[in-house]
Order: C-alpha cells, then sequence, then structure tokens
C-alpha cells in the first residue's frame, strides 16, 4: 500500500478534455519542458539562415583586405626600391664626376680604381650597377666594374641605347630608362666639367638585377594569399557540407516523426511511456486524438489517466507494485477507457518494462490500439455463428465441416442421423478417417467426378434409403459435404431405365427415318450449288447492269446539260421575244423535264457507283449545322409551294466527320421525300442531336404514309410504293436507296418507321468520330 499511496501522491497534473480546463502546478511546467524544444536550439536554427548568408561575404571581405593590404606593401616596397636606386645612380656618377674633375682624368682614373671602388663599388656594385666614364665625344673611356676591351673608344651607343636626353640635359634629365646590351635598365649621368665636351660619368643599373628580390617577395606574398583562401574555401566548404548534412537529419528527423504520427493516426494507435517510480505518463499525439481529448506536449498524472480507465477492466496501482518488484516486464492488456465525449472506447495494450533508464527509475514504453471494432466484430462473428448452427440444424440436408487436417468441425442432426453414430464420436476434432471406419449404416458408395472440384457420392444405407454427398474444399483448405436424400430420385431412375428400353425400339424406327432423312439431305445439297452458281450469275448480270447505267448515264448527261441550257436562254428570253406566248410555256415544259431526267440520270449514276464500289468518300470534319441549312434553302421554295412548315431542331455546335457532299445529299432526298409526300398545310420536324458518341438526324413529317407490306420494299433501287397519293408523283426511286446506302458507308444506318395516314418517321444514324465542340 506504500507504493500505491506513493503513486497517488504524484497525481499533481490534471487532464484536459476537448473544451476543459487545465490544472497548472510548478511541476507541471517543469516537466512540460522535458518534451518541448529548447529554445536556444530553436534561436540557433533561425540564426543558421544569416550564418549560411553572412558567413561567406565575411570571408570574401577579409581576403579582399588581406590581398589590399599586401598590394598597397608590395607597390610601396616597389616605389622605395625605384627611388632608392635612382640616388644611388645619383650619388654615383656625380662622387665619380667630382673626382675627376678634381684630380684630373688620369690621376682620377687611378684613384676610382683604388679609393672610390671601396666607397661607390659597395653601394652600386653590390646592387649589380656598373659606372662608364666617356669623353667629350661620348666615346667610353673606362668603366667598373671593367668593361670588355672590344668597347674601348667605342661610341656610347653601341653599348647603351636610350643615352641622348642624358648626354644632352646631365643631371637634369634625372633618371632615364636605357637599354644595355639588350636588356632595360636605369642610368643617371653627370657631366665632369660644366659642358659635355670635358667629358662625363654615367651610372647604371640592370632592372632585372634591381627587380630580382622584389620578385621574390611578390611571389612569396602571392603563394600565401593562395595558401590562406584556399584554407579559407576549405574551412566554408566543411562548415556547408556539415551546415548540409545537419539540415539534411533534421529534415529526416522531421520526415521520419511525421510518417510514424501519420502511421499511428492511420492505424487508431497511439505510443505511451509510463515513468513508474515518478507516476508520470506520456502520450503521443494519436493518443490524444483517439480517445478526443487536446495534445499537449507535457506529461500526465497518475490520477489523470486512471480516472478515464473502466475500474472493472485494470487496476493500475497493482500493476505498477508487480512492475516495480520485478513480477512483470510484459504486459498485453485490454480494457475500456472513456472517450472526451463519454463513451468507452476499448483499448489493447501492449508494453515492456525498462529499468535502469537515464533517470534511474523503471519506464513501461509501449502501444495502445483501438480494439472496439474487433471486438464487436466478435460479438457479431459469436452471433452469427449461433444463427448459423440453427440454421444447419433446421435444413433438410446432412451437413458436415472438414477442417485442413480432416478433423470434424460442424455437424447437424441429418448427419448424425445418415451415419447412425452416437453423439459422444461425433464431438469437434475427431479425425475423418476414425468416424468413417465406424460407419455401419452404409452398405454401398459410388464415387463420381463433380463440377469446379467438387466431388459427388451416392451412398446406400442399410435401410434402404439412398444419399447424395457433395464435397467441395473451402478456401482454407478444410472440406464441406451436404448430403441429401435421393430415394425417391433412384426410384424414379428405376422407372426410367424401363422406359430406356421401350424407347431402344423406337429408336431403331427413327433411324430409319434418318437414313431417309439424309436421302433428301444430299438432295437439297444439290439444290444449294445450283443456287450457288445462279447466284453468282446474277450478281455479274447486276454489276454488268450497274456499269451500263453508269456509262448510259454519263453519255446522257452531255445532250441533257445542253438541252437544258438553251431552254433556260429561251425561257427567260436571253436574245429577244420567241413570237409566241407558247413557245415560252413549251421552253419552260422542256427546262423542267430535262432537270427531272438530269436528276434522275445523277442518281442512276450515283446508285451505279456505289453499287460497283467506285464511290469513295471525301471525309472531314464537318459542321452539320450549316449543311443542314444549306438544304433546307433547296427544299424551302418546294416547301412553300405546298404551304408546308419545316421546323429545324438542330443541338448546338455538332461536329462530325464525314463527306459533306453525302450528309448533304441523305438530307436533301429525304426531305425531298417528306415535302414531296405530305399533304398542303402539312408539317415536317427535322432534329440532329448528338447521342452518346453518334449523331441522330430524324425527318418526321405527317404525310400519307406507307403501308407495312410496302416497307419491307423500300430502299431498294427502284422501288416505289404505288397508291393514290404517289400516283400523281414522279420520281426514279433511288432517293432512299441512295440514302440508306451513303449512311452504311459511313458505319451508320437508316430505319424507317410509318403509319398510313400518320406520316413517316425516317432515322439516320451517322457513328464514328462525331463529338461535340464546346
Amino acid at each position: 500500500m506504500a507504493m500505491a499511496d506513493a503513486l497517488r501522491a504524484t497525481g499533481l497534473w490534471g487532464f484536459t478534455p476537448r473544451g476543459g480546463k487545465e490544472k497548472t502546478g510548478s511541476r507541471t511546467r517543469g516537466d512540460a519542458r522535458l518534451f518541448a524544444t529548447p529554445p536556444d536550439y530553436d534561436r540557433l536554427l533561425k540564426l543558421e539562415v544569416f550564418f549560411r548568408r553572412i558567413i561567406p561575404v565575411l570571408c570574401i571581405v577579409f581576403l579582399a583586405i588581406v590581398a589590399s593590404i599586401r598590394g598597397y606593401n608590395l607597390y610601396d616596397q616597389y616605389q622605395n626600391l625605384e627611388d632608392n636606386a635612382g640616388t644611388t645612380l645619383r650619388l654615383s656618377a656625380d662622387l665619380t664626376a667630382l673626382d675627376l674633375r678634381r684630380d684630373g682624368p688620369d690621376r682620377a682614373l687611378a684613384t676610382y680604381e683604388t679609393d672610390a671602388a671601396s666607397a661607390i663599388g659597395n653601394i652600386l656594385s653590390t646592387r649589380g650597377g656598373r659606372v662608364i666614364h666617356l669623353d667629350g665625344d661620348a666615346r667610353i673611356v673606362s668603366g667598373q666594374p671593367s668593361i670588355p676591351e672590344s668597347f674601348d673608344g667605342r661610341p656610347l651607343e653601341d653599348l647603351v641605347t636610350g643615352a641622348q636626353p642624358l648626354r644632352l640635359f646631365g643631371k637634369s634629365a634625372g633618371i632615364q630608362p636605357v637599354t644595355y646590351r639588350g636588356r632595360d635598365a636605369l642610368a643617371a649621368l653627370s657631366f665632369i666639367g660644366d659642358t659635355p665636351a670635358e667629358g662625363s660619368v654615367l651610372a647604371l643599373i640592370e632592372r632585372d638585377v634591381l627587380m630580382a628580390n622584389f620578385k621574390r617577395t611578390v611571389s612569396t606574398n602571392a603563394t600565401l594569399f593562395v595558401c590562406t583562401a584556399g584554407l579559407l574555401l576549405f574551412i566554408l566548404y566543411a562548415y556547408f557540407g556539415q551546415a548540409t548534412r545537419a539540415k539534411e537529419a533534421d529534415r529526416l528527423y522531421v520526415e521520419t516523426h511525421q510518417r510514424v504520427d501519420l502511421a499511428l493516426k492511420r492505424g487508431r494507435c497511439g505510443l505511451w511511456d509510463w515513468d513508474v517510480a515518478r507516476g508520470l505518463m506520456y502520450w503521443s499525439r494519436s493518443m490524444f486524438e483517439l480517445l478526443g481529448y487536446e495534445s499537449a506536449d507535457r506529461m500526465l498524472s497518475f490520477g489523470d489517466v486512471q480516472s478515464i480507465i473502466h475500474p472493472a477492466d485494470i487496476d493500475l496501482f497493482a500493476l505498477a507494485q508487480r512492475i516495480v518488484a520485478g513480477e512483470t516486464r510484459q504486459i498485453d492488456e485490454i480494457f475500456r477507457m472513456r472517450h472526451a465525449k463519454g463513451y468507452w472506447i476499448r483499448m489493447r495494450a501492449r508494453a515492456q518494462a525498462l529499468p535502469g533508464c537515464e533517470d534511474g527509475g523503471v519506464h513501461l514504453i509501449g502501444i495502445a490500439v483501438d480494439s472496439t471494432e474487433q471486438h464487436e466484430l466478435e460479438e457479431l462473428h459469436a452471433e452469427t455463428d449461433r444463427y448459423l448452427r440453427t440454421a444447419i440444424e433446421t435444413i433438410t440436408e446432412s451437413f458436415v465441416l472438414w477442417d485442413g487436417s480432416d478433423r470434424l468441425v460442424l455437424n447437424n442432426t441429418r448427419y448424425r442421423d445418415h451415419t447412425g453414430l452416437p453423439v459422444d464420436l461425433l464431438k469437434e476434432g475427431t479425425p475423418r478417417a476414425e468416424i468413417e471406419a465406424a460407419m455401419t449404416s452404409v452398405t454401398s458408395q459410388t464415387r463420381k467426378a463433380g463440377t469446379g472440384g467438387a466431388i459427388n457420392y451416392e451412398r446406400e444405407l442399410a435401410d434402404g434409403r439412398w444419399v447424395q454427398v457433395n464435397e467441395m474444399r473451402t478456401a482454407d483448405g478444410g472440406t464441406v459435404s451436404v448430403g441429401t436424400d435421393i430415394t425417391q430420385l433412384k426410384t424414379q431412375q428405376e422407372r426410367l431405365v424401363r422406359s430406356e428400353h421401350r424407347l431402344m425400339a423406337t429408336i431403331a424406327e427413327l433411324s430409319q427415318a434418318r437414313r431417309a432423312e439424309e436421302e433428301r439431305s444430299r438432295e437439297l445439297t444439290e439444290l444449294n450449288q445450283r443456287y450457288v452458281v445462279e447466284k453468282e450469275r446474277a450478281e455479274q448480270a447486276n454489276q454488268a447492269k450497274s456499269e451500263f447505267l453508269a456509262n448510259m448515264s454519263h453519255e446522257l448527261r452531255t445532250p441533257l446539260n445542253a438541252i437544258i441550257g438553251f431552254s433556260e436562254i429561251m425561257t427567260a428570253r436571253m436574245f429577244g421575244p420567241l413570237g409566241s406566248d407558247r413557245y415560252v410555256e413549251y421552253a419552260d415544259d422542256i427546262h423542267r423535264s430535262g432537270t427531272h431526267l438530269l436528276n434522275v440520270i445523277n442518281d442512276i449514276l450515283d446508285m451505279s457507283k456505289i453499287e460497283a464500289g467506285r464511290f469513295e468518300l471525301e471525309k472531314e470534319s464537318v459542321d452539320l449545322s450549316p449543311v443542314i441549312d444549306e438544304t433546307y434553302q433547296m427544299i424551302a421554295v418546294q416547301a412553300e409551294g405546298k404551304s408546308i412548315g419545316i421546323e429545324l431542331r438542330i443541338a448546338d455546335d455538332i461536329t462530325v466527320e464525314v463527306d459533306r457532299r453525302a450528309v448533304k445529299q441523305i438530307v436533301l432526298n429525304l426531305l425531298s421525300n417528306a415535302v414531296k409526300f405530305t399533304d398542303e398545310g402539312g408539317r415536317i420536324v427535322l432534329h440532329a442531336r448528338q447521342v452518346a458518341d453518334e449523331v441522330l438526324l430524324t425527318i418526321i413529317d405527317n404525310g400519307c404514309g406507307i403501308e407495312r407490306e410496302a416497307m419491307r420494299r423500300l430502299g431498294r433501287p427502284f422501288e416505289q410504293v404505288q397508291n393514290q397519293f404517289s400516283k400523281s408523283h414522279i420520281g426514279s426511286g433511288l432517293g432512299l436507296a441512295i440514302s440508306r446506302s451513303l449512311a452504311e458507308m459511313h458505319g451508320g444506318s437508316l430505319r424507317m418507321l410509318s403509319r398510313p395516314g400518320i406520316g413517316t418517321a425516317v432515322g439516320v444514324r451517322l457513328p464514328g468520330q462525331a463529338r461535340t465542340v464546346h
């Protein structure tokens, strides 16, 4: 009980359901920080972006400053070097000229070679320079260090070029760049006397010798700068590499955390960590959502959790005592927890006790799964099992179920009656071989193969009854057997056997009749062969007829065009009056008759092309609305002459891949027939719409109609329905046949429906790539 009291004493925090109030306390805020993200780490994450941007800039600025300072120092050294060289050259030339002026040329040279060499030579010679004595004609007298004898007495230009300014202006020329034996040099000149005629002294130093140390200094500084820049770049690369790896690690952590949360949420389960010694419990976010409470990154007290657990299911105090005492290391418990809305949720918790954690206590870490649905399914399964057993007991057939190991699972009273075995032997789990070996009521058994993997048995029982057993494998490898009493069926089969003998005699008689029928079949075969020959002849004759009509139609169209043209000119009196009005009437009759004949010939020509297979469709994307409007304009005059109203019901923007001329001819032929066979004051409706991926054209009139017997002949070439109304109308009888053939060439069809005295409806279906343009 001391352990229980200690656990109760730790209940310092309140539980927060959705919409509830949270109890607060000093330990609440302190322990909540155990699961919160450290503020310093958050600030570091925010500053990391700033560091990643400013560090490269600082490195570049540092390198620029170092390069600027060292560049300025090197430039200053270069200037000092040139200034020192100029001063040295000027002093050397002035001192040598002064000695030569004071002591005379011969003595001064000797003195220079002895005393001046140590004084001036140390200043100039050590730096790679020399002094040249020139006479009044600028010829070389001598030099220090000595000059090759080949240059003695030769002009200065042979040894030094570019010294003309020095010869002209002397000291006033200052330090001048010259070329000494093909190499760049600096030179200064002083007159021995007041004029160049008394001679002069030239002091020079080669630029390469002067700058040798300076170049080594520049090379050393450049090498140090490159090494420093390389080191900084390496450090910068290492920094960004480490930052990238840290960022990738953070991303992987966040993604993993999100995946775990999503998996727990979808799986309707939650993680929990129970610090048994302190009486604190941590729940994952999915655990809060599972119970409908507001989630928070804080610890829960023992009392908070105990208050929402059903007291009849589990005792957390006793469980904690067993865990601390080491009696229990693993738990697998099912208990109920109260949802935030008040109802109970059945939870299954599995956990492992982990002693020796960092805080020195025992932690119970595990997962809790919502098993409410599973529990409900188990109850439903139990109830269904009761219903199933009741239903099996009430059926009239015997029923038995074996598992995959051929052990008894379930049977009913009928099965026990058919087998004659006691209830004690037919217990669940009894092997099938043992049961079948004890069956004494079966006198014979015949096995037959069934369909779909089933097996059929026919068993004869000792009391004379027959049972048909159907066996079939279940999905889990078991076997289900259903036995049906077929005693009456067997009795009927015996009767059928007797009837079979009587039928054999009848079959013999039928065999004789069959031979006679075979003889008649041979005769029909011969007649069929002759029919095939005659059919081929008829098809050839029909082909020849079509070709003949095509040729004749073509030959007749040429003179008819001339007749129609001249009659139209005469009717219009284009070249003056004809002399009599009867001539105009005759010419108009000729024009109408010729036009009618030309239309008939065109129909014959089209029909012959279709039958000969030479009519080619030129399919294109056609908008049906303009085509139907054009056809309507062609037939409108004829309709107005009979006061017939034509109503167009065309859906918006119906586009179909068809031959424009063929579709136009179909609509024209059907409208022409409708106008022709409709009384004055009648009404015609043309409806165009799209049905699924097809376009349907429907033309309905309230004309005279057609008899059912005549409907069968319509659509054949040159077929016309003869009645009192149609006798007053002329035509070739090809319009409907051409329309049907053109529709079928597009892969469609033409259908008609008519009632005498009511009217006619003609429907044309155009399938294929039909579509509605939006």
